[in-house]
């Protein structure tokens, strides 16, 4: 073999490993794209993946607000409505009671509704012997019943007649005064307690118009509002 063949010959060989090379470049060209593509895809879907999760929490953030703000109106309207209802209930309970000043001034009707107050207290305690407190202004008419009073309420609870000690030194508030006076006031009635002071009848108008008030609410709230 001559130098001309053995220069072919490499030369051959030269080529030959040359295209090996860049075949084997050409695969590792495509397959370094191919990963890159495959990276780059997955990058894509997880942003995408990321960005969907961050529109889901703050759209149920916004949904969790709305609802929120929902309640809060509805429990504002709801306290509104009852805020409506209590002043109008509240204003009946306030003409009541303006109604009830007026009482004393028939004063033949008021001396018989003392009489029959103090039967009333009487009844409930039923004791030997009580001390009765009233308005300093109704104590005349109180004391002119009393005996009237204690024989009534003797011969319906079939026993002796009590003693009574109407209080001259401690009276019930006195009517209002009547402008937007604040002090304790009383409408009328009596206040009849035992005599170690553990038993007490409040007997007043005002005291019977809140005990009426509390059971009558749901009935008036029913008629008044369904």
């Amino acid at each position: 073999m001559n130098d001309a063949d053995v220069s072919k010959q490499i030369q051959q060989m030269v080529r030959f490993i040359r295209q090996e090379a860049e075949e084997k470049a050409n695969e590792i060209s495509v397959s370094a794209e191919e990963e890159f593509n495959i990276e780059k895809l997955q990058l894509v879907e997880a942003e995408k993946k990321k960005i969907r999760q961050e529109y889901d929490r703050k759209a149920k953030q916004m949904d969790v607000k709305k609802k929120i703000e929902y309640s809060m109106q509805l429990n504002a309207s709801r306290i509104k409505v009852l805020q409506a209802q209590d002043d109008i209930v509240n204003s009946m309970k306030e003409s009541a009671g303006k109604d009830l000043l007026k009482v004393a001034n028939d004063k033949k009707a008021y001396k018989n509704l003392i009489k029959d107050l103090i039967v009333q207290s009487l009844l409930r305690l039923k004791e030997p012997a009580v001390l009765l407190r009233c308005r300093e202004v109704d104590k005349k008419v109180v004391e002119s019943v009393l005996e009237e009073a204690k024989k009534a309420y003797a011969d319906k609870a079939k026993v002796s007649a009590p003693k009574v000690t109407v209080d001259g030194r401690v009276f019930l508030p006195p009517p209002p005064k009547g402008g937007d006076s604040h002090e304790p006031y009383c409408s009328g009635g009596v206040v009849v307690a035992s005599q170690d002071g553990k038993i007490v009848c409040e007997n007043t108008l005002d005291a019977r118009l809140d005990v009426v008030y509390r059971q009558k609410l749901p009935e008036i709230r029913k008629r008044l509002l369904g």
